[in-house]
């Protein structure tokens, strides 16, 4: 699937599915709550979506059985299925942690499935926002410093707004990647202690003795 967008979407659809089988119109719901976060979601970008995942063998279609009361009334829903193979390259999106899970089209959608990806990954995808978000506030500041003398009282607080606003955002990832680097302190801790042998085991070697 070509392109960042679709790229998103391919992510945003796998992840939700993973997570239970679903309508198109619940898919829609959950998918505009979760990019409609970030972007504006166009609906008529999901079904092609669908359509080529589809294809790919990586969903199933399948009709959801209605109580025998509707059939007459309403036909019968879709309900789209994540495939072996669909979990299989959900896992392989999960590890990308280059430029393009950093940017803004595909940062959150990334964060959001944070709960399937490994911790590494994590960190890797946090640090790269951050770098990349202080590019940004440099530029901002710099082009802040040149302007304020030359705009009117209304542009300044909108440069003002969009300078807090990445500034509130470093600050948040430097909360995450400082509780990210704790628990994985934290998780070697217990590592190194579960392979201290036991004094009372037995079949510990003694010191100063060689096993038998």
């Amino acid at each position: 699937m070509g392109g960042k967008k679709g790229g998103v979407l391919e992510l945003a659809v796998l992840g939700l599915l993973h997570e239970s089988p679903m309508h198109g119109y619940e898919l829609r719901k959950r998918l505009n709550t979760l990019l409609g976060m970030f972007r504006a979601f166009s609906y008529g970008t999901l079904y092609p979506c669908l359509k080529q995942l589809l294809a790919q063998g990586l969903i199933t279609e399948d009709e959801d059985e209605q109580p025998p009361a509707t059939l007459q009334s309403k036909r019968a829903k879709i309900v789209y299925k994540l495939t072996a193979e669909g979990k299989e390259h959900l896992q392989k999106l999960l590890t990308e942690a280059g430029p393009a899970a950093w940017e803004d089209e595909g940062f959150g959608v990334h964060f959001a499935f944070f709960g399937q990806t490994r911790a590494d990954v994590r960190l890797r995808i946090l640090e790269g926002r951050r770098s990349r978000l202080e590019e940004r506030l440099e530029q901002v500041r710099t082009a802040f410093t040149r302007t304020r003398e030359r705009v009117d009282s209304y542009t300044l607080e909108l440069q003002n707004h969009g300078l807090e606003s990445v500034e509130r955002e470093v600050r948040w990832l430097n909360e995450l990647i400082g509780r990210e680097h704790a628990k994985a302190a934290d998780e070697r801790q217990r590592a190194d202690e579960t392979d201290v042998p036991d004094v009372n085991d037995k079949d510990a070697p003694r010191q100063g003795t060689s096993p038998s």
